[in-house]
């Protein structure tokens, strides 16, 4: 157990209760220790912590226009290098038509975003159909290809040496946000025995990032049963039901859906708004002192970011502060309709994350500069 030096004080004109009834024309600014978890301190600021006239260094925040990454890539293994460190890699990957070979990730569990297109895939575990919006985990060592029906735009997030656990849930209990039951697995059915042949097939194996071939004069994908613990698994963000309170916005970390080695996984989908009048109905000002943030945006109306669209990827470094942007902050108290209606993944990584050179081709550069100025 950390023993951190921590003693809860109040000083000055402030809230006693965080992110609600701030000191009238304030802003909040959240620094704290192990993401959302640790203690914290909670500010109160005259001006917005954004409101910056310039910002020069290393520590920029990122967004990348993803869309633009259009090359299609016959294997997994040759997907556009988004992001990594020593514990994560995220990717991009657009596919298309029936892979012609099986890919196998010997480096870790690898979760696949489907952000767009439907199809199959074929694995050991059987046959699993999938569409947008559909997580699949797919545990190291795994052989699988996709068979595309439309073509397909996915995030690949590999959780590198180690694997994907659910959250605990703690006093929610188990089956909230979404039940365990409701994560499907693959069959072994007659589409999965009809795609069994006896022609040569290649499995391209991933380790230490270098990829080997091996080759059967079957396909292997052969399985007649099989019984375990351990299983491909799929769930779609139209199936995840987020975590709600009417009177206090709730952290990032209330959406967590995987859990990896030093990073996790978490899913932003549509959500009543805070009603209570003192509560912020909006992301609140923070540093993330120990994480990076990663968010792709799926679908909807990203309502705390402007000129963001479906498909854009952002990285906010930790240490760097953010929160709305100034259009966002003027309906901090008071939101024009009902509901969020967004959907969007976010990564959050313990750890540092290079940029890698695809996202560095189609990143906007002046995405600092819009959180400058302060609300109307």
């Amino acid at each position: 157990m950390k023993r951190y030096i921590s003693f809860p004080h109040v000083e000055g004109k402030a809230s006693r209760q965080a992110h609600c009834d701030l000191p009238h024309g304030t802003y909040e600014r959240e620094m704290g220790k192990e993401g959302f978890f640790g203690p914290a301190a909670f500010f109160h600021h005259r001006h917005p912590p954004t409101a910056w006239s310039s910002f020069e260094g290393p520590l920029r925040p990122h967004a990348f226009d993803l869309t633009k990454l259009d090359a299609v890539a016959a294997s997994p293994w040759s997907a556009h290098d988004v992001l990594h460190n020593a514990n994560c890699r995220i990717r991009q990957w657009r596919a298309s038509g029936a892979m012609d070979h099986l890919a196998r990730n010997a480096d870790g569990d690898e979760l696949l975003f489907v952000h767009r297109g439907r199809g199959q895939l074929f694995c050991d575990f059987g046959r699993l159909a999938f569409e947008a919006g559909d997580y699949i985990v797919v545990p190291r060592g795994t052989m699988w290809r996709l068979d595309c029906a439309e073509p397909v735009v996915a995030l690949m997030i590999e959780a590198t040496n180690s694997s994907y656990l659910l959250p605990d849930k703690g006093l929610l209990g188990s089956h909230a946000i979404f039940d365990p039951a409701m994560l499907d697995t693959p069959r072994i059915d007659d589409a999965f025995r009809a795609q069994q042949d006896e022609k040569p097939w290649r499995v391209a194996i991933k380790r230490h990032g270098r990829v080997s071939t091996a080759t059967f004069p079957y396909n292997p994908l052969d399985a007649v049963g099989w019984h375990g613990d351990l299983s491909v698994c799929r769930i779609n963000v139209r199936d995840i039901r987020p975590l709600m309170s009417h009177r206090y916005h709730l952290p990032p970390s209330a959406h967590t859906t995987f859990l990896g080695n030093r990073f996790v996984v978490c899913t932003f989908a549509p959500r009543p708004f805070e009603t209570d009048p003192g509560a912020i109905k909006i992301p609140f000002f923070h540093n993330n002192d120990d994480y990076d943030e990663v968010i792709f945006y799926h679908a909807g109306d990203f309502f705390s970011r402007d000129n963001i669209h479906p498909g854009m990827m952002t990285l906010h470094p930790g240490g760097f502060t953010h929160g709305p942007h100034p259009k966002a902050l003027e309906r901090m108290l008071v939101q024009t309709k009902p509901a969020t209606d967004e959907y969007a993944v976010m990564v959050d990584t313990r750890d540092a994350l290079e940029v890698g050179a695809a996202a560095a081709s189609v990143e906007w550069p002046g995405y600092v500069d819009s959180w400058k100025g302060s609300p109307k």
